[in-house]
């Protein structure tokens, strides 16, 4: 440990950007400290991917069975309360072994919350000073909410995954992510939902006749959009909500999700203090991970960065970080390709090159409706398309698709996009028979 700061290496938020690096650094014998304000593990584990997908897994089951209708004899419902209850079975222990993994390699937990000082020291909880060498900012992003009259009357991700009772009926204003995911489970459970869409595309970032694909489905199972819908504010009435829209139009609901997206958690932290560069967009870093006071470093969500701003981005740039405050490297992150998901039913994932991108390259774009191949007919998927896109010397450089075997599909072809195999190379990759994987190294 260096004798003039208390640590070498300080974590401000207790993410993925920050466990999955901290504990292996703090094997290697670097003094380590974690400072967080709520729960070890930050939005993932405990508010996000982990508790999305306990609640989605009861939605993907009815899915199942809706299509197997005339094999499977009668009809699932979604109890509620009891999906709460499973997810928090399954995230109530998290914080308490991610804590265990960092304290066991070595790691120091302080609870509180962080103002930087100066560039190599921070105050906890107003009082408490603690230097280090280096200080990595991993304080991720928080809800973003509508700058609108009546916008305390919305809710967050955090308090629709946490709903002791499904309301009746529930807005969702936007239409990333978030709002797509949550109204599909939500409509599953037997909510009316409806969509006030800022424009006119949903999730701008994937293939949009597939997205449209999603939406047309959500609409047939009852889901309401209103595209372009310019919400003005939110009234109480009642016991319900007065959502006001459009031309002066007005929907009453029971419940308001504001879904407009996530932005930098970088309030109170002082950055003004220190003189780090940041902008609506995050924090600026170099090509390692630096901002522009040298002993200050940032990762994950909170940086500005043309990555996915998902976990595996949070997870890569963590253990980077590692091997650079380890010695272990001193080159500059050089990014994989980070493959992301929307977990509506069906999903809908992609990885490497869009298709926009490969037309604008002349790269071989192959579509397959992928309803009409044997394995997609087991549970007779209605939706389920691809798109895979090769460059001039025939290489797989990206993939997109519709199904719910998408997923897997993308996690199963991520090695021959990032390594550039080629024919000869697939055509060695002999996966399981009868697999997802199986048919997917056969399409490739």
């Amino acid at each position: 440990m260096s004798e003039k700061y208390d640590y070498e290496v300080l974590y401000l938020g207790a993410g993925h950007g920050t466990f999955d690096g901290a504990a292996p650094l703090a094997a290697t014998g670097v003094s380590v400290a974690v400072i967080e304000s709520g729960l070890i593990g930050g939005t993932c584990p405990n508010r996000g991917c982990n508790a999305k997908i306990a609640l989605d897994e009861a939605v993907k089951v009815t899915r199942e069975s809706e299509r197997l209708n005339k094999i499977l004899a009668g009809q699932l419902q979604i109890n509620w309360p009891e999906n709460i209850a499973h997810k928090q079975e399954i995230i109530q222990p998290l914080p308490a072994a991610l804590s265990k993994r960092m304290t066991d390699a070595g790691v120091t937990i302080i609870k509180g919350h962080a103002q930087f000082k100066d560039a190599h020291t921070v105050i906890v909880n107003g009082d408490q000073e603690i230097s280090a060498e280096k200080i990595v900012i991993a304080t991720g992003l928080k809800p973003h909410r509508l700058d609108i009259s009546g916008t305390e009357l919305a809710h967050d991700s955090t308090d629709f995954m946490n709903l002791a009772q499904l309301p009746k009926h529930l807005t969702i204003v936007g239409s990333g992510y978030i709002s797509l995911e949550f109204a599909t489970m939500a409509n599953a459970a037997g909510a009316e939902v409806t969509i006030l869409m800022h424009a006119d595309q949903a999730l701008r970032k994937f293939h949009q006749p597939f997205v449209e694909l999603i939406l047309a489905d959500l609409e047939k199972r009852g889901v309401k959009f209103i595209r372009n819908a310019h919400v003005q504010s939110f009234t109480k009435v009642g016991q319900q909500y007065q959502v006001t829209y459009g031309q002066n139009e007005q929907l009453l609901t029971d419940w308001i999700l504001d879904a407009t997206g996530r932005i930098p958690n970088v309030d109170h932290l002082g950055l003004e203090q220190v003189g780090v560069h940041y902008d609506q967009q995050g924090i600026a870093v170099n090509d390692h991970l630096q901002t522009n006071v040298p002993s200050i470093y940032a990762v994950g969500d909170v940086i500005a960065s043309d990555q996915p701003k998902v976990t595996p981005s949070a997870t890569f740039e963590s253990k980077y970080l590692t091997k650079l405050f380890s010695g272990a490297t001193t080159e500059p992150i050089q990014f994989p390709v980070i493959p992301t998901v929307v977990f509506t039913s069906p999903r809908i994932a992609q990885a490497g090159v869009s298709v926009a991108e490969a037309q604008e390259k002349d790269y071989q774009i192959t579509e397959n409706n992928l309803a009409d191949y044997w394995y997609y007919q087991v549970d007779r998927e209605p939706l389920a398309r691809s798109i895979q896109i090769h460059d001039q010397q025939g290489h797989l450089v990206g993939v997109t698709e519709i199904s719910d075997q998408a997923p897997d599909v993308i996690n199963t072809l991520l090695p021959a996009i990032e390594f550039k195999f080629d024919q000869d190379q697939i055509e060695r990759l002999v996966g399981l028979f009868p697999t997802i994987g199986y048919a997917a190294w056969h399409r490739a």
